[in-house]
């Protein structure tokens, strides 16, 4: 982790904080280990429970040193409590990875967003992916949403197949998966026949599929998919159809452009670049 990034965190913080939250956080800064978690931990008795604000310059700053990073929406608390994790000293792995390990055992469920959010900070990424597909699994909604929505460290790190619980479970709890940092990069055919799986379980139940699930689909459609496409372009839903032209559009499947043509009007809006997947994000 570069010094940068500390420096453009602490910017954002100092900006947010009264002189005596900054000073507290400073004096914490350049303590031992212990006294870093013990802070970590107390930190939301000497902080305001503020959201930040930050700035188009800051975000852009903070994307420059690692893309996809992202602090918007985060309180004062989160932040501060992920800068104090900056300020542990990674030179013995040892020591380092046990000291986070600690707190990840003991951690409340503010403290464990604040861990999985400081995931693409944090030294020896592989020591912690463990944690970070177990929270995949998590029941707890804001520890799912700090490892699956604006955390670039999946994409990096998550194998085929815990990239693709990630992103069924976002679907499966309703939740917006254009949030999901990397989405398009690391979409995979399993994972195309999987929501193609999921949508019939949901068709069959009578329940709707969220127009969006088809973004990652369209590379990968063939014979079996291509019957979703018409099953979509056939559904009084306009999100449905609007879905199903842009899958089309993506699809190097000769029989998906001859299905596409047959709705000129979709056609046209996907060809002209009218119609796109932002279109369809909530």
């Amino acid at each position: 982790m570069s010094d940068i990034i500390k420096q453009k965190i602490w910017e954002i913080i100092a900006s947010n904080t009264s002189a005596s939250e900054a000073g507290w956080l400073q004096q914490k800064s350049s303590s031992a280990p212990i006294e870093l978690m013990t802070a970590f931990v107390a930190a939301p008795r000497f902080l305001s429970k503020k959201l930040i604000q930050t700035s188009d310059a800051e975000k852009a700053a903070l994307n420059l040193e690692i893309p996809g990073f992202s602090v918007d929406g985060w309180s004062l608390v989160r932040l501060s409590r992920v800068w104090l994790l900056t300020r542990l000293d990674p030179s013995d792995k040892e020591d380092y990875t046990k000291n986070i390990e600690t707190l990840f055992d003991t951690a409340e469920m503010n403290e464990l967003v604040a861990l999985y959010s400081a995931l693409p900070l944090l030294s020896y990424p592989d020591q912690w992916l463990f944690r970070a597909t177990d929270a995949v699994r998590s029941n707890m909604g804001f520890v799912f949403d700090a490892i699956a929505l604006h955390n670039p460290f999946p994409e990096k790190y998550f194998s085929e197949l815990a990239w693709n619980q990630l992103v069924l479970k976002t679907i499966f709890n309703d939740k917006p998966i254009h949030f999901i940092e990397g989405l398009e990069n690391r979409s995979n055919e399993k994972l195309a026949v999987t929501l193609s799986d999921f949508a019939h379980e949901r068709w069959a139940a009578g329940r709707s599929v969220p127009a969006q699930v088809w973004r990652l689909t369209g590379k990968y459609l063939n014979t079996a998919l291509l019957a979703d496409m018409q099953h979509l372009f056939d559904s009084e839903k306009e999100e449905d159809r609007k879905a199903a032209a842009l899958a089309c559009g993506e699809a190097t499947l000769p029989a998906a452009n001859y299905l596409l043509a047959k709705y000129t009007d979709l056609e046209k809006s996907v060809k002209s670049g009218a119609l796109t997947w932002a279109d369809l994000e909530h």
